[in-house]
């Protein structure tokens, strides 16, 4: 009988891939590698309290055709934790520091929630590094208080008592399939929490959390209409942070900007249904038709 235990770590079965740190101008930084690095960059860059494992079901197709890079930014993961407040402005540092490490002048981007949110940021801020631009279930176009202060006390909670229970109700906040709270995901971020540190450092990530702080943080119109790169907005049917009306409404803001919904996902859809997510996502990497997808953009 086949075994119902899903593994992350299995996902990466008959590829190449490594796992590394890289001294980010003075960030220890952590990342998943799959791919050639002589072929073209793309950077996945996860949520907040996320770590690299977002990941792990999409390196192998992307792999393929792109030198994928799947990080851990700063305060995340198993990079360094951070010792003060990560504002927008932290994680675009981090991110070029990164890039330069590794010797990156041009990179595709893909975000998911607060990766989104940054990468957007990244598009407007420096349209000479952003080659395309996925936006996927992103952050930073509202600021929701119901929101904001159940992501908080979640993950709060979860870093102040990593316990089974605390962090598999943070993993299935992700997720419009419960069951998609895979026991190896849970275990992954149950160590990553447990870090020493990792409960104070959180205070410091959740800083985007406060009304105030995400106020001067949060992208507006004209910020949206400076980017450049071609940009797909893809959305969910169970998003818990925003509805669909709220991811179109992003696409309408960026020029030539393409929107499309997957159904039956919630925050994670790239790791809820990848075999859909990684076919939508490569044909728009790659410049191809999107046949999901309608431009909406302004």
């Amino acid at each position: 009988m086949e075994s119902t235990y899903q593994s992350i770590w299995a996902e990466l079965r008959q590829t190449s891939f490594s796992q590394g740190w890289v001294d980010a101008g003075g960030i220890a930084t952590r990342y998943l590698h799959c791919g050639q690095t002589s072929q073209p960059a793309l950077i996945l860059l996860h949520g907040v309290g996320g770590h690299a494992e977002a990941y792990v079901r999409n390196l192998k197709s992307h792999g393929r055709h792109f030198s994928t890079w799947a990080i851990d930014m700063i305060g995340h993961g198993w990079s360094d934790l951070a010792t003060r407040d990560l504002e927008i402005p932290a994680y675009i540092d981090h991110i070029l520091r990164f890039m330069d490490a590794q010797k990156i002048e041009r990179a595709s981007f893909s975000g998911e929630s607060l990766g989104g949110w940054v990468a957007a940021r990244m598009a407007i801020d420096h349209p000479d590094r952003v080659e395309r631009l996925v936006l996927n279930t992103a952050g930073g176009s509202q600021a929701d208080p119901v929101v904001m202060a159940r992501l908080k006390t979640l993950s709060l909670q979860a870093a102040t008592d990593p316990s089974w229970a605390f962090i598999k109700a943070r993993v299935e906040w992700l997720m419009a399939d419960k069951s998609k709270a895979y026991d190896d995901l849970v275990a992954t971020r149950q160590a990553i929490y447990a870090r020493p540190g990792m409960a104070g450092a959180m205070k410091h990530n959740m800083i985007l959390q406060e009304m105030d702080v995400r106020q001067r943080n949060i992208l507006r119109a004209e910020d949206y209409g400076r980017i450049q790169a071609p940009t797909l907005v893809l959305w969910t049917s169970d998003d818990p942070t925003a509805n669909v009306d709220e991811g179109r409404r992003m696409a309408s803001m960026i020029p030539g900007a393409l929107f499309t919904v997957m159904e039956g996902c919630g925050h994670w859809p790239q790791f809820e249904d990848p075999q859909v997510f990684n076919r939508i996502h490569l044909a728009f990497l790659l410049g191809g038709n999107v046949p999901e997808a309608v431009r909406i953009g302004n």
